[in-house]
């Protein structure tokens, strides 16, 4: 979809954006159809087991910032935005627009899911048997529904899941192609695709990175494993742009004046102190969870590995720049 370009990716995405909602309105409907009475007595029907349902949990502050940490997730694709902006027809219209309507349509869609999920299935349910292991709501709700509707919602997960591939590997593959312009990999990765004029070879590279490290959190036997690196590098990202918004009066003026949206110097300021603030706040308890949690083995705490990949991509930057002899920018014109 990627290779074939802008066009062809539009014509696909959407409908796979317009089946997701589609299939995952079943799950809306659904859990607002039954009561958490109809789950305990469908779960003792099929099961043959009963379930003691459990009153207000005790508040925990911790728990909350963690979990509230983990919703950054939520937001996979916003810093992509950027990646592949020079690409969108009126970005200076589109993207803000694309952006704000984002934010309050799917926004909407996840409190409506969660919020019919659990006013079919009582809450202490769902976090038991999260400790035991990996539940979905399709797994959850198929004790309500007949398998039909069951496979529905699975193959509304697999739409979704779908739906994020394209967007991502467009965005890491433009990072790819531009770390290839300033010469940090090699020149052959800014290849473009002779028909399609697109960067095949950068598209496909991404893809199978990714696809490494999928596989190299299944083997390790926690898929979460990936989820939280994931968090700790959109967390990181976003607390860069919030500084770079900061900044950019003082670095890069010429650049700070093309801006359209929050024109006032000082708005952009109080946006982007607040900003850094709150992800610096998040970012710290997320890395405090993490690092104190207790773990089989060193590798399933997230932020060492994250730690590790960042020291080794900046070494690797290092080298390049400073031990090479060559800057960045002499590379970009060596010959094949």
């Amino acid at each position: 979809m990627n290779i074939r370009g802008g066009k062809f990716y539009e014509r696909t995405i959407i409908p796979l954006m317009l089946l997701m909602f589609l299939l995952g309105s079943i799950v809306i409907i659904a859990g607002f159809s039954f009561s958490q009475q109809d789950f305990l007595l469908a779960l003792e029907q099929k099961e043959g087991r009963t379930f003691a349902q459990q009153g207000n949990a005790s508040f925990d502050w911790l728990t909350f910032l963690s979990a509230s940490s983990l919703m950054f997730a939520s937001f996979i694709g916003f810093e992509s935005i950027a990646q592949a902006g020079g690409e969108a027809k009126n970005p200076d219209r589109n993207l803000p627009l694309a952006i704000a309507l984002t934010i309050l349509i799917v926004g909407l869609y996840y409190l409506l899911f969660t919020g019919a999920v659990y006013h079919a299935i009582p809450w202490s349910f769902v976090a038991a048997e999260a400790q035991t292991k990996d539940i979905s709501a399709p797994g959850m709700l198929s004790y309500l529904l007949p398998s039909g509707l069951s496979v529905a919602i699975v193959a509304g997960a697999a739409v979704a899941l779908t739906n994020d591939l394209p967007a991502m590997l467009l965005s890491v593959s433009r990072l790819l192609f531009a770390w290839s312009e300033d010469g940090i990999f090699p020149k052959s990765i800014t290849t473009l695709h002779s028909r399609h004029q697109t960067p095949y070879v950068a598209i496909i590279i991404s893809g199978a990175v990714a696809t490494i490290g999928i596989l190299g959190s299944h083997f390790a036997g926690d898929f979460f494993l990936g989820i939280d690196i994931m968090v700790t590098s959109m967390m990181v990202n976003f607390l860069l742009i919030c500084i770079a918004l900061i900044s950019i009066d003082r670095v890069n003026p010429t650049l700070a004046a093309q801006i359209k949206m929050v024109k006032n110097p000082i708005q952009r300021k109080i946006i982007g102190w607040t900003g850094t603030l709150v992800i610096a706040f998040f970012l710290a308890i997320h890395t405090y969870k993490d690092l104190n949690a207790k773990v089989d083995a060193w590798y399933f705490h997230s932020t060492l590995v994250w730690g590790i990949v960042m020291t080794l991509a900046s070494l690797f930057w290092a080298y390049i720049t400073f031990f090479s002899g060559r800057t960045p920018d002499s590379l970009i014109n060596d010959q094949p």
